[in-house]
């Protein structure tokens, strides 16, 4: 049963999906955005997924003490990991007279193992054992409705939620890195899904989206990630006692270059099971959380230039810190008890040019790409309110440079070195990852017998 298992994520690695078009390479965020609202230019039905696989070494320490006693770890010799960050399963379908259908599964780290098991040298007993972390996640399950083409469409499910630019563009060959770029993946969620209501529409060289899902839950919000973990939900259900707004605004109108502005607003306090209704403490708090963003990507030739920007706002910062450490604190507690910022943010960018453009039209090289990248970029995750904790660790440059290798459009290698830099009472931490990425599709149009 478990080499039926791992045969079955290793095959979901390497038949992975891209909503981009092979041929020109998905690279292109406006080709991405075109193919991926709508499954219909493909035939009825669409399988495919997309997959991750990397090594990283990084050359500090990972004791939870190193920012706290950072002198006790310039020494460390560092650790290794290999991990499967994503692999993912997409089934799409085309019912016809304007109603589509789109799923993906999602399998993080390798996914989740479990499994009963008699042990010998324990006289028989049997045992509860974990045998590989990670998450398995329902990543999209929704229903469209398209009116006038795709101007106007409603999409109601379990929906990707495209605030910033790495939730917007977060397949692996849509950035240079063998990891996503790690400011947005701290502080917001990513991928970020919820449960909800969604309007889009393309007009011309315009692309807009309102969706209306539940708001985050403030009681996982946290020092390290600000509001990252607010979409989890550890029970069965995804609490919405309140709801927000979420809305992007994307335009490819100049040939090359796409920009997008993006924004989320919801009150996040109290939106939980457990609300004590008769506090009266609490009974002003709100907890709303502003989050506004812009990114770009630019191709012209050979280059490819790519950039973003986050800043993130959280009302009421110091009475959600005072109320979280007053959650449950049990052994099976899910709450994390920290302090959050009143704000947080992030800006970085990377430049690319592949070098085998520069080949002659003859060469085998024309047919593969070889970028070679840089990229920076700068977060805080966490900015105190006055009269909390100030937490200098949160401050980080992140710098790195290396190669992505594209011997066909589907498969991409990566190889890529860097640096953390934190202030100078801490150590810095460097790294180093290779990583290879798989995405292709599958299609079959039953009307045409294909």
């Amino acid at each position: 049963m478990r080499r039926i298992s791992f045969l079955l994520l290793f095959l979901t690695c390497l038949f992975g999906f891209q909503f981009v078009n092979a041929a020109s390479s998905a690279d292109s965020l406006s080709a991405k955005k075109a193919d991926t609202d709508s499954v219909r230019s493909r035939g009825r039905l669409t399988i495919g997924g997309y997959g991750e696989g990397v090594y990283k070494y990084n050359f500090y320490s990972d004791n939870v003490f190193r920012y706290s006693h950072a002198d006790r770890y310039t020494q460390s010799k560092g650790h290794g990991r290999m991990d499967l960050p994503h692999a993912v399963f997409l089934l799409g379908y085309d019912f016809g007279h304007g109603w589509t259908f789109n799923t993906e599964v999602e399998f993080e780290h390798g996914g989740t193992e479990s499994a009963v098991e008699v042990e010998a040298e324990e006289s028989g007993e049997f045992e509860q054992e974990t045998e590989r972390g990670g998450e398995v996640a329902l990543e999209q399950f929704w229903l469209q409705k398209s009116f006038l083409g795709s101007k106007i469409n409603i999409r109601a499910g379990h929906i990707v939620v495209p605030v910033g630019g790495t939730n917007n563009a977060h397949l692996p060959n849509e950035f240079f890195g063998v990891y996503r770029p790690e400011g947005e993946n701290t502080i917001i969620p990513c991928t970020w899904h919820e449960n909800g209501i969604e309007l889009w529409g393309r007009i011309k060289g315009w692309r807009y989206d309102v969706m209306l899902i539940p708001a985050l839950n403030s009681s996982f919000f946290n020092v390290s990630g600000w509001v990252h973990n607010g979409s989890a939900s550890p029970y069965e259900f995804r609490v919405a006692n309140k709801l927000a707004v979420a809305a992007r605004v994307d335009n490819y109108s100049v040939k090359g270059l796409h920009v997008g502005i993006s924004g989320y607003v919801g009150n996040c306090f109290r939106n939980d099971i457990i609300t004590d209704e008769h506090s009266t403490r609490y009974a002003d708090v709100r907890g709303t959380v502003a989050i506004g963003g812009l990114d770009f990507s630019y191709q012209t030739g050979g280059l490819i230039l790519r950039g973003s920007g986050l800043y993130g706002y959280l009302t009421d910062a110091a009475m959600v810190s005072s109320f979280n450490a007053t959650l449950s604190n049990s052994s099976q507690s899910p709450y994390p008890h920290t302090l959050v910022g009143m704000a947080a943010w992030t800006a970085g960018g990377e430049v690319g040019y592949d070098f085998f453009r520069l080949a002659k039209e003859s060469s085998r090289l024309r047919g593969h790409n070889f970028f070679i990248f840089a990229r920076y970029e700068y977060y805080d995750s966490y900015i105190p309110a006055p009269g909390l904790i100030d937490y200098q660790w949160s401050d980080r440059h992140c710098v790195s440079g290396g190669i992505n290798y594209r011997p066909i459009p589907e498969i991409t290698v990566k190889a890529e070195a860097g640096v953390r830099l934190l202030k100078s009472q801490y150590n810095i931490e460097p790294w180093m990852a290779l990583g290879i990425t798989w995405a292709a599709f599958f299609k079959h149009d039953f009307h045409k017998g294909e």
